[in-house]
């Protein structure tokens, strides 16, 4: 009996998807606008964690979403195309962007986006403590309630794309879904912008199904291709949904159907 005890502890241990070090998200885009995939180890985690990186896949429905970093300037140029649209997206937001742009996090809240936590000093999460992770994630929130008024803040991007099981499940302790990507392209150096056709021909590739798009605000391509991507996708049948439509359909999927 002992025996047999030891060879399972073995075998989950073995088998168990565990990420104890830091690891760098990414997807696997496949042909033809099929969906994307991602590691099983790593789709095992989001699951257990509740964490995401796509939507359902056999809807054509698309989840936009920017990180901001820092205001180089589109930021005001992209709220536009989006209310002329009227299309939501989720804005991940750091320290250094609250406190040097409280005008456009307002007017995103204002016109109905999610406002998510990107940290407050973009750190690597999976290489930090428990204690100086939470303080990352609650000085944010603590700074955009205090701005806007708003006290639900569900969300958070992890800096820099890292993550460890430690990581994530403390995201979720904290009350955060994990949000990663399907689809994104090189767009966030800003000076190796290669034009709107660019920007539009990469993002129209890795489209599909129950995509979650990530675009960063700092691209000037972004912000002169968006409306031409939006109108083309919905001409394809595509609709926009923001990140709570998605988790609405995971937590009550009969009345989604």
């Amino acid at each position: 009996m002992k025996k047999y005890t030891i060879l399972m502890v073995l075998v989950f241990l073995l088998f168990s998807p565990t990420i104890s070090h830091g690891q760098d998200w990414y997807f696997k885009p496949s042909a033809n606008h099929k969906p994307a995939t991602t590691e099983p180890e790593y789709a095992a985690l989001l699951n257990k964690y509740d964490g995401i990186f796509i939507g359902e896949t056999h809807k054509k429905v698309i989840y936009l979403t920017f990180d901001n970093g820092y205001e180089a300037g589109y930021t005001g140029k992209i709220l536009d195309v989006l209310k002329q649209k009227h299309v939501p997206a989720a804005f991940f937001i750091t320290g250094h962007y609250i406190m040097d742009q409280p005008k456009l996090v307002k007017r995103m809240y204002k016109e109905g986006h999610i406002v998510g936590n990107h940290s407050w000093s973009h750190p690597d999460l999976s290489k930090i403590n428990d204690e100086k992770a939470k303080i990352e994630l609650e000085k944010l929130k603590m700074a955009y309630t205090e701005l806007t008024g708003d006290t639900m803040m569900n969300y958070v991007r992890p800096p820099r794309g890292t993550f460890s099981e430690r990581a994530l499940k403390l995201d979720k302790e904290e009350g955060y879904t994990t949000v990663f990507w399907s689809a994104a392209y090189k767009d966030w150096v800003r000076d190796d912008q290669k034009g709107a056709d660019y920007a539009y021909d990469h993002i129209m590739k890795r489209m599909h199904p129950g995509a979650i798009l990530l675009l960063h605000t700092v691209s000037k391509d972004n912000a002169e291709a968006l409306g031409r991507v939006i109108d083309s996708l919905k001409k394809q049948g595509y609709q926009f949904k923001s990140l709570d439509d998605l988790m609405a359909q995971k937590t009550l999927p009969k009345y989604f159907r």
